[in-house]
C-alpha cells in the first residue's frame, strides 16, 4: 500500500521480507546512481582488525555492507586491517571468517592490508618526494604534546623542514631496520593549525620489530590506520567506504591522502558514516573484553555471557535472530543505545518458530502416582513444535514415578496458584490429569516426595483416547527412570547496570553481575540423547536452551538462551 500512496518513496526488503523505506546510506547510493555513477562500479567492504573476536556491534556493520551488496547485486570484500602485529593473530582471522559465514554471508575477495605494504611504501615515498611527508625523530609523547588543542594550534616539529633527500634516506633506513623502535616516524605534512586535529601532521608509519602473522619479519615499519584505510579502499576500488560515526573526523584525512596521491586513474572511494551499535548492559570494546578474559571474569571469547558473535552463538542465538535484530534497530546517523530486550525479543521470536519442544526439570522433586501400576510404561505423544505441525510428534516415556519442578507444588495455596497442591487437579503435559493427595518429608521438614492419583480416562492428545476434560494448570515433567542427567547453565546479564563503562572514573568491572552464571544439575527427557552441539530447544514452560559443545556421551550440557517472556522490561520500568 505504501508505494501506491507515496510513489516518491523507494522501499527495500527487511530480513523478514517486509518492505521498509530506504535508510540514509541507501539514499546516498541512490543519489550517486541518479547522478551518473555506474551500478557496475558499486563495491563494498567489511574491514575488521584481527585483534579479537567480532562482537554485536560488528554485526551491524557486517549486515549493512553485505545487505547493500545483496540489494544492489554488488560484490563485498572482506579486508583485514592487519597493520599492528603486536596485537593481531591468525586465530582472530579464522574466527572472523567463521563468524561472517555463520551469519549467512559470503564475501567476494578476501583481502589484507598487508597485501598492499609494498604499494603503500611506494606511495609514501611519492609523498616525501612531493614535500608532503617527512621523518620526525621525536618520541610519541613529544609529538602528542605539540599537537595543541581544539582551541590552540599545534607547533611545528623541529624536523618538519628536513630536506626531501634526507627524508628519503631516513625512510629507506627505517625500512631496512637500521633504527630502533621509537626513534623515527613518518608524518604527513599538512597543517598544524587545522581545526580538525587529525590533519595536524598525522603519523603514517612507525618502526615496530614484531613478527607479522602473514608477512613474518619482512617488514619492520608498519602503516597506521588513516594512511592504510583509504588507499586500501582505492586499490580494491571500493565505491562506498562505510564507517561507524567515530570515524567521521577522519574523513578529511581520508580524502586528503587520496588527493595528495593525484593524479590517480581510478575511481576515488567515498567514506560515509553511520551510528554504531551500542547495546545496554554490555561493553563492546575489544580491549575491555580482553580484560574480562585475562582477569577470569569470563572464560574466553566464546563465553555465552560475552557480546561476541561466538559467545552469542554459544548462548543459542541464531543468525536469523541477529540479522532481524539489526533490521529492527535500523541504520541511524546519531549514536543511540539499543535496549538488550530488543535483542532478546529477536531470538525469542525466531526460536518460537524453529525450536523443538522438550521437557526438562531443573529443580526436581519426586512425584509418585499411587494408583498407576508399578512397572508399567507408556509412550505418550508430545508435539515437536506447534508452529510446525508437519513435524508431528515425539514419544515421551511415562511411568509411576516422575520428577516435577519443586516450585510447581505447594501443600497449601490460594486460588491464584494454578499448579499442584493437595486436593487439587492439574494436567501433566501430554499426559493425564493428576490430583495431589499427600507428601513425604525428611527430618528437616523438606518435601522429598509428592503422592498423587491420576484419572486413567483423562489422557491428553488428538486421538480417540484423548480426554476433553479441562483443568486450569499444566505441569511439565520427566519420567524418573528414563530421564537423562544434564548440566544446565543459567545465564543472566554480565553487568547489572545499563551502561557499565559510562563513568570513566569507575572500573567497569565493578559492575559485573556476580550471578551472571548459575550451574545446576537437572534432568531431561530421553529424546535428547541424540542432541548435538548448537541444537536449539525450548524447555517447555522454562525457556529456550541450546546444547553446549562441552556436552559428552555421559552428560549433556545446556545453556539458557532466553526466557519465554521478557522479565527485564518490568524490572527496568
Amino acid at each position: 500500500s505504501y508505494p501506491a500512496k507515496h510513489p516518491f518513496i523507494i522501499f527495500a526488503k527487511t530480513n523478514k521480507g517486509m518492505e521498509r523505506p530506504l535508510h540514509f546510506i541507501e539514499h546516498i547510493i541512490e543519489e550517486d546512481l541518479t547522478s551518473g555513477f555506474s551500478k557496475e562500479n558499486l563495491r563494498f567492504r567489511f574491514p575488521p582488525e584481527p585483534n579479537g573476536y567480532l562482537h554485536i556491534g560488528h554485526v551491524k556493520a557486517i549486515c549493512l555492507n553485505f545487505n547493500l551488496g545483496e540489494r544492489y547485486n554488488a560484490p563485498v570484500n572482506l579486508r583485514f586491517d592487519d597493520t599492528n602485529p603486536a596485537k593481531e593473530e591468525q586465530q582472530f582471522v579464522d574466527a572472523i571468517k567463521e563468524n561472517i559465514s555463520w551469519l549467512g554471508y559470503q564475501w567476494d575477495l578476501e583481502c589484507y592490508a598487508s597485501d598492499y605494504f609494498d604499494q603503500l611504501y611506494v606511495w609514501a615515498q611519492d609523498l616525501i618526494s612531493k614535500g608532503l611527508a617527512y621523518v620526525d625523530s621525536q618520541n610519541s609523547e613529544t609529538i602528542a604534546s605539540q599537537k595543541g588543542t581544539p582551541t590552540l594550534q599545534g607547533t611545528h616539529s623541529p624536523f618538519r623542514d628536513r630536506s626531501i633527500s634526507e627524508n628519503q634516506t631516513l625512510f629507506e633506513e627505517m625500512k631496512a631496520g637500521k633504527h630502533p623502535e621509537g626513534s623515527h616516524v613518518l608524518r604527513a605534512k599538512i597543517d598544524m593549525a587545522a581545526s580538525n586535529m587529525l590533519l595536524r601532521d598525522p603519523v603514517m608509519y612507525r618502526i615496530l620489530y614484531k613478527t607479522h602473522h602473514r608477512t613474518g619479519d619482512q617488514w619492520c615499519i608498519y602503516p597506521l590506520y588513516d594512511w592504510t584505510h583509504g588507499e586500501s579502499d582505492y586499490i580494491e576500488q571500493v565505491s562506498h567506504s562505510l564507517c561507524s560515526l567515530e570515524f567521521k573526523p577522519h574523513r578529511d584525512l581520508y580524502e586528503w591522502f587520496l588527493e595528495a596521491l593525484a593524479p590517480l586513474d581510478k575511481i576515488a572511494p567515498k567514506q560515509r558514516e553511520f551510528a554504531r551499535m551500542n547495546l545496554s548492559y554490555t561493553v563492546t570494546s575489544k580491549r575491555k573484553l580482553m580484560e574480562l578474559i585475562q582477569e577470569g571474569v569470563v572464560q574466553d571469547w566464546d563465553d555465552p555471557r560475552m557480546p561476541t558473535i561466538a559467545g552469542l552463538r554459544r548462548r543459542g542465538y541464531t543468525p536469523t535472530s541477529l540479522r532481524n535484530f539489526v533490521d529492527a534497530a535500523g541504520v541511524a546517523k546519531r549514536d543511540n543505545v539499543i535496549d538488550m530486550s530488543l535483542l532478546e525479543y529477536s531470538v525469542r521470536e525466531d526460536l518460537n518458530l524453529k525450536a523443538p519442544r522438550v521437557m526438562a526439570v531443573l529443580d526436581p522433586v519426586k512425584l509418585t502416582i499411587s494408583n498407576y501400576p508399578e512397572g508399567k510404561e507408556e509412550h505418550l505423544d508430545g508435539e515437536i513444535n506447534p508452529e510446525q505441525p508437519e513435524l508431528g510428534f515425539r514419544k515421551v516415556p511415562f511411568s509411576k514415578h516422575l520428577l516435577i519442578e519443586r516450585e510447581d507444588f505447594k501443600e497449601e495455596a490460594n486460588r491464584k496458584f494454578f499448579r499442584l497442591t493437595i486436593d487439587k487437579e492439574v494436567r501433566l503435559k501430554n499426559g493425564y490429569i493428576i490430583k495431589g493427595e499427600s507428601v513425604v518429608k525428611d527430618a528437616s521438614g523438606k518435601i522429598t516426595e509428592i503422592i498423587c492419583t491420576y484419572d486413567p480416562e483423562s489422557k491428553s492428545g488428538s486421538g480417540s483416547e484423548a480426554s476433553m476434560r479441562k483443568v486450569k494448570g499444566t505441569l511439565h515433567w520427566v519420567s524418573e527412570a528414563h530421564a537423562l542427567n544434564a548440566e544446565v547453565r543459567l545465564y543472566d546479564r554480565l553487568f547489572n547496570v545499563p551502561a557499565p563503562d559510562q563513568d570513566k572514573d569507575v572500573d567497569f568491572k565493578s559492575h559485573v553481575n556476580p550471578e551472571s552464571l548459575t550451574v545446576i544439575k537437572a534432568f531431561v527427557e530421553p529424546s535428547l540423547k541424540t542432541a548435538k552441539p548448537f541444537d536449539n530447544l525450548q524447555f517447555q514452560r522454562l525457556g529456550y536452551f541450546v546444547v553446549d559443545p562441552d556436552s559428552t556421551e555421559k552428560e549433556l550440557v545446556f545453556n539458557k538462551t532466553v526466557g519465554l517472556r521478557d522479565t527485564w522490561a518490568k524490572q527496568n520500568n
